[in-house]
C-alpha cells in the first residue's frame, strides 16, 4: 500500500469554456502553481468529475536559486505564486 494521495485532474478554463490543458495534482493549489509557472494570471480550474471551479490569481517571480543547487541549475529561477480567490459552482 502507498500513502500517496490520489491525483485529480483539473481542466484550465478560459472565457468560461474548457480548454484542452489539464493539470494533475492531489490539490487544486498544486495544479494552479503549475498553471502560474506557465504564465497564466487568471486561473480557473474545473475539477474533473465535479461541478466545482477553483479560481486563483497567479504570477511568477524570478528569485535566486538555493546555494546548494546542482551545477546545471542557473543562478536565478522562476517561482510561481498563487492566491485562491474562491470556488464557483457550475
Amino acid at each position: 500500500m502507498t500513502d500517496e494521495k490520489a491525483k485529480k485532474n483539473f481542466v484550465l478554463m478560459e472565457k468560461g469554456e474548457d480548454t484542452n490543458i489539464v493539470f494533475s495534482n492531489a490539490q487544486p493549489r498544486g495544479a494552479a502553481l503549475k498553471a502560474a509557472n506557465r504564465g497564466y494570471k487568471e486561473i480557473k480550474l474545473r475539477e474533473r468529475g465535479t461541478k466545482r471551479v477553483h479560481v486563483f490569481t497567479g504570477s511568477r517571480v524570478e528569485v535566486k536559486a538555493p546555494t546548494k543547487r546542482p551545477k546545471w541549475l542557473p543562478e536565478k529561477v522562476w517561482k510561481a505564486v498563487v492566491k485562491k480567490v474562491g470556488v464557483e459552482h457550475l
